[in-house]
């Protein structure tokens, strides 16, 4: 039951207080709906609904009243024109005598305009003109004929005019007259305007500007933009020459705005497309246009250049070629003969900037896979493509500096920052960066014009006007002067708010330093390194060292200009101090300026690199997928790419060095930065860099496992497909690259340390990197050999790991030691080697088993505990490097150094085209291959000896150990910093060739008297007493291009270029590569030329005997007992050691251990250790050795008389290897 039940079942009564009607039939009080029903909120809504009714109504009462407000006007302006009009028409009728009417001007065009008549009075015309300027309008054809009559009438009325005041009363309607004539010419296209009267109105224009040529030229917008629509969609009553008539006609008269008139004269006209075909012939606007003006106007526009060509690059393209030819038209037949002014120099410079990336992309378009049209890639037009070229010329770009004469150059001025001369370093820096950008492959040319180049100095600066000033020694001064050189090289703590933004920068002193005046400090700066590097390839050491003055050339006329372009050795310290204080920051603190890094528009220096990157379309061109690819620079130094400056800093830095480490002029420790690490915790700190590096490293190999060198071959190498479909494939190739681009600045991030260490390791001693280097390694053996280091363990650990059997039943661990256990003979070690082990691959890093089979084809006794794999190793490399004839895989130079057979490429085919195979079939390939990989196979043999540390009795040439430390410039300065052929390598090949080089580069006469030209030609020696000889072009044509005293800088860095790396391209790459699989190129980049052969060969310095006798191993009766004494004749042996010559130790441990010098870090690292066993009591016998264990067998002599006299009897004669 329910405990609330009353009783009563009928439903209460509900009262509603709200005022809320229930009845939805009810009607609401004044008439209106209610939906609400009454109440406070809803009064409150009906009150808002009322209130915006009436403004509604406002508003439309309003709006009506301005319809008919203007409508009114409009009508009253219409009915006021119409009356001015029939006045106007009146008097005109009047002054004619009657036959002035439409009709009749339509009818009789020749007797209107040749013959007009004239009003009798100037105010009679001016009252005229006020009537007719306020009722014309343009789109009124009447009104369109007046306006040509009143053209007529008025010229005629006022030639006939002795004066009239311009300036007063005259000036606003005929300002008012030449508007409207040009509202009018700009509806020439339509049927508005009849064609007869186009020429008139020129013509009034052209008269009009002669009247008022200071308000005509306010209007040159408006006048340029309706001759560009004239001369575009020129009618055929129109001429050529009365339309430059009319253009010229604003540039004439020369006022304060004639500055504003040239800047839309370029801006409107000289943007039209090709002017020669609308106009005939460039000549006549040439000759009249004001060069000088016309530069005037365009040096303040670098912004509107730079926004410009976002929205049309053509446009700019067109303006500069006009620019140049104008200028070129100036000049006459001085054109190619005379530097440019400076004005000159300037608009180029920054109409080049904004168009340099497309001007690059598209002055070679010769790539027929690029099948999209468009306009940005597609192919210059010729006049265009013609003027741009025209700037490469040897006796402009030499005769940049020559401008500089009229500011009477000192050096004092160059270290003004705000001198003029200073300011015209940057310019002309600017200049020449954007001509090396736009033309790349005349980049060699560009730099050496620029180096030939001279300035001439002032009295004040040496204490003779007129000395000359090389290039080189002008922009170093430039660049030493500037705030940015200055403080980099004093604090290298100072250099990364250089490099970040100017509103991140925290150093007081560059706060009031704006990014324009840091952008142009940076380009002196660049292109000094540019033409530095240049120079270091063709600067032979002799001129290196020649410490020349350190501003002006001597007054010796018979010194080559390369000498007088050497630096003072002081102020190339000073220049190093700032090269590693900057290169330090860019690796050290490479993380804050990839954080940084932004995209940033094609303004500025950037232009001078940059080129494009990845689109997601993936039929984009190429080319912009490239360019687009380098977009990201340096925050702070707007424009220049980060991986090209760093490799730029990178490559000339190693440059030095290399200078450095042939012939030292640097102070003991100059190049250590170690104050800069902390250097007890960086060995492990780099290992575990390292460690982060092979973590990432195989994080990305699994997503890139397909990624091989095929992938980025060219199409141009025979890819299958149709161009489409190669071009896809390119895309891809390059879209992976990008990944490892982004992968490579992650291990940046990750890994400064080891960047350093790989790009500019002279910043750490010689000792450190190669503790470095052996943990390295020692790091890879467990890694590969699961933490199981020592050979017995390794193979032990294989045996158990692998029970399984293989498909022919035999078990999985024989299969694995088997292919690292040789049978080698001892007649022919290197050739079974290579059978042997050859498709390991870098399998050879793991330990290795030696049988060795003696001529009577039986196994040789012995047990390989390392000693038999060394043995082996040494006697590899003594027969394999061994330079005996012309088909050996190596050579030696002069000083028995060896380097790959530059000829044996060619020897190879020679031979293969003799026996009868066909050139580049199947066979023909597989038979150069296989050449490839002998030396491939040395590579890992190299590469073997390194990983295990034993040291091996093999030279190489410096260029060729020069290019094993740049292999592993696989950081951000990969290409940069890679190896440049230079004279002085050139010694290390050819003694002969070298001197003959020099000698041709410092010739006083004319060098053409040798008729060379640019080709060389390759002896090949073939078996027996044949060669076959072949001539080579060393750039396209270049059998046509004879050398001269201007280009043979050029030529002899093209003969460097060709016999140091073009020759035995594939024979060194082939060795490099071998090398690279056991030895990462990363970890060869650590070391210098000289560094390697210590590592390959051991120490060339004095031998430590103490340093030996503490880590020498005692066997036989010569063990050490309790007592700790050595035996007596060990003793004898060490007294004699200590009085032998270095020369004498050396070969006593040739003798012993197949190498002349000691290791790298003393001889505790000697591997296998040094031992000394006893033989005989025999005091005629020889001492002798077992090389493969380092065991050095000595009777026990009782004098050291005997024991001196026997030991270097036996090291002399080379007694035999004894295997006991």
């Amino acid at each position: 039951m329910f405990q609330s039940f009353t009783g009563n079942s009928r439903r209460p009564r509900q009262v509603n207080l709200g005022g809320r009607n229930t009845n939805p039939f009810a009607a609401y009080p004044s008439g209106r709906q209610n939906p609400h029903g009454a109440g406070p909120q809803n009064t409150l809504a009906i009150a808002q609904q009322e209130r915006l009714l009436r403004q509604q109504e406002r508003e439309r009462l309003g709006a009506s009243r301005t319809i008919q407000r203007t409508w009114r006007g409009y009508r009253s302006r219409k009915i006021t024109r119409s009356v001015w009009r029939t006045e106007w028409d009146a008097t005109e009728t009047q002054a004619t005598e009657g036959l002035f009417s439409f009709e009749t001007l339509l009818k009789q065009q020749d007797a209107f305009l040749q013959r007009p008549h004239r009003y009798g009075t100037a105010a009679a015309c001016l009252s005229q003109l006020r009537l007719l300027v306020h009722f014309l309008e343009p789109w009124n054809s009447k009104d369109v004929l007046r306006l040509v009559y009143f053209s007529g009438v008025s010229q005629k009325t006022l030639n006939e005019v002795p004066t009239i005041a311009t300036e007063g009363e005259w000036t606003t309607p005929l300002n008012r007259l030449a508007r409207l004539t040009l509202r009018v010419l700009r509806t020439a296209t339509t049927p508005t305007l009849p064609p007869f009267a186009v020429g008139p109105l020129l013509q009034l224009l052209v008269f009009l500007t002669g009247l008022i040529p200071k308000q005509i030229a306010r209007l040159a917008h408006d006048y340029y933009s309706v001759m560009r629509i004239l001369t575009t969609d020129r009618t055929p009553q129109l001429s050529g020459d009365s339309l430059v008539e009319c253009v010229l006609a604003v540039l004439r008269p020369i006022t304060s705005e004639t500055l504003t008139a040239y800047e839309w004269f370029a801006k409107s006209y000289l943007t039209i497309p090709n002017l020669p075909q609308y106009l005939g012939s460039l000549d006549s606007l040439a000759n009249s246009i004001n060069y000088k003006l016309l530069t005037s106007a365009l040096n303040p526009l670098q912004s509107y250049f730079r926004d410009r060509q976002r929205e049309d690059t053509d446009s700019c393209l067109w303006m500069l070629a006009y620019f140049i030819y104008f200028h070129r038209s100036v000049l006459g037949s001085q054109a190619g003969q005379q530097a440019p002014d400076s004005g000159f120099i300037k608009v180029v410079s920054d109409m080049l900037n904004s168009t340099a990336m497309h001007i690059s992309r598209r002055m070679e378009h010769d790539d027929p896979n690029d099948i999209d049209d468009d306009s940005e890639r597609a192919p210059l037009h010729p006049f265009i493509k013609d003027q741009l070229i025209s700037l490469v010329n040897q006796s402009s770009i030499t005769g940049l500096l020559s401008q500089l004469q009229s500011t009477q150059l000192s050096q004092g001025e160059l270290a003004d920052s705000q001198s003029d001369a200073c300011r015209e370093a940057k310019i002309l820096a600017t200049y020449a960066l954007t001509l090396l950008r736009v033309f790349p492959r005349r980049g060699d040319d560009i730099r050496m014009w620029l180096y030939l180049g001279s300035a001439t100095s002032d009295q004040h600066s040496i204490g003779q006007q007129g000395t000359k000033i090389p290039a080189i020694k002008y922009f170093w001064h430039a660049s030493r002067s500037s705030r940015i050189f200055t403080a980099i090289s004093q604090d290298s703590t100072k250099v990364l708010p250089l490099l970040k933004p100017v509103e991140d920068s925290m150093d007081p002193r560059f706060r009031g330093m704006s990014q324009a005046e840091r952008d142009e400090e940076w380009t002196i700066i660049l292109l000094f390194l540019e033409l530095y590097t240049f120079v270091l390839k063709v600067m032979d050491d002799e001129e290196f060292f020649s410490n020349q003055s350190s501003f002006t050339a001597s007054s010796n006329t018979r010194v080559s200009w390369t000498k007088e372009s050497a630096l003072p050795l002081t102020d190339i310290k000073d220049m190093t101090l700032f090269l590693k204080n900057l290169g330090f920051t860019l690796y050290w603190n490479s993380a804050d300026l990839n954080e940084h890094e932004t995209v940033q528009g094609t303004g500025g220096i950037r232009s001078y690199f940059s080129s494009s990157a990845l689109q997601s379309d993936p039929v984009a061109s190429v080319k912009e997928i490239e360019t687009k690819n380098k977009e990201k620079g340096l925050p702070g130094v707007t424009g220049i790419p980060l991986d090209y400056f760093k490799g730029l800093v990178t490559g000339l830095l190693r440059m030095i060095h290399e200078r450095d480490s042939r012939r030292k002029f640097l102070p003991d420790g100059h190049w250590l930065m170690t104050s800069r690490f902390d250097m007890e915790g960086f060995i492990p700190a780099v290992v575990a860099e390292e460690e982060n590096r092979h973590q990432l490293q195989d994080e990305d190999d699994e997503g890139q496992g397909d990624l091989t060198p095929d992938t980025l071959l060219e199409p141009s190498l025979g890819l299958i497909g149709t161009g489409r479909a190669q071009q896809t494939r390119r895309i891809e190739a390059l879209r992976r690259r990008q990944q490892q681009a982004a992968r490579r600045k992650q291990l940046e991030a990750v890994a400064p340390r080891l960047e350093i260490l790989r790009n500019m390791p002279f910043f750490i001693p010689f000792a450190t990197r190669v503790q470095v280097f052996r943990e390295f390694i020692y790091r890879d053996q467990i890694r590969r050999r699961h933490g199981f280091v020592d050979p017995d363990a390794w193979r032990m650990s294989v045996a158990e790991a692998t029970m399984g059997r293989m498909i022919d039943g035999r078990p999985a661990a024989q299969d694995v030691l088997s292919r690292h256990h040789a049978n080698i003979r001892r007649e022919s070690v290197f050739e079974d080697a290579f059978e042997e082990f050859y498709e390991l691959g870098e399998g050879l890093k793991e330990p290795i088993q030696i049988t060795f089979i003696d001529k009577w084809n039986t196994a040789e006794a012995g047990i390989d505990g390392g000693g038999v794999t060394k043995e082996f190793l040494t006697s590899v490399t003594s027969e394999a490097f061994k330079s005996t004839n012309e088909m050996s895989l190596f050579e030696e130079n002069d000083q028995h150094l060896l380097y790959p057979n530059p000829t044996a490429v060619e020897q190879r085919k020679e031979l293969l085209r003799r026996v009868g195979f066909t050139e580049n079939s199947l066979d023909w390939n597989e038979k150069v291959r296989e050449l490839l990989r002998r030396y491939e196979f040395l590579g890992r043999i190299i590469g073997k000896c390194m990983y295990e540390g034993i040291l091996v009795d093999v030279n190489f040439a410096p260029f060729f150990l020069l290019k094993w430390a740049l292999t592993g410039g696989a950081g951000s300065a990969q290409r940069e910093s890679a190896y440049r052929a230079n004279l002085n390598d050139l010694k290390d090949l050819d003694q002969g060739l070298y001197q003959g080089l020099l000698q041709l580069k410092n010739y006083p006469g004319d060098v053409e008297d040798f008729s060379l030209n640019f080709t060389i030609t390759d002896t090949i020696p073939l078996p027996g007493s044949g060669s076959r000889t072949i001539t080579r072009d060393l750039k396209s044509q270049g059998s046509d291009i004879p050398v001269t005293n201007q280009n043979r800088l050029v030529y002899i860095s093209y003969i460097a270029r060709y016999r140091l790396q073009v020759q035995p391209a594939l024979q060194t790459n082939a060795f490099l590569q071998g090398l690279g699989q056991i030895i990462q190129p990363s970890w060869m980049s650590m070391f210098n030329q000289t560094e390697l052969q210590t590592l390959v060969s051991g120490d060339r310095g004095e031998i430590d005997v103490a340093d030996l006798r503490r880590h020498t191993l005692y066997g036989g009766v010569y063990t050490i007992g309790d007592d700790n004494e050595e035996h007596p004749t060990i003793k004898l042996f060490w007294e004699v050691m200590e009085k032998m010559t270095n020369e004498q130790r050396q070969k006593v441990l040739r003798f012993v251990t197949s190498t002349p010098r000691a290791p790298l870090l003393g001889f505790s690292h000697l591997n296998p250790r040094f031992s000394i066993r006893d033989s005989s009591e025999d005091q005629e016998r020889l001492p002798s050795t077992s090389t493969c264990v380092n065991l050095l067998k000595l009777p026990r002599y009782s004098n050291a008389d005997v024991l001196r006299e026997k030991l270097l009897y036996a090291v002399n004669s080379g007694a035999g290897f004894d295997l006991s």
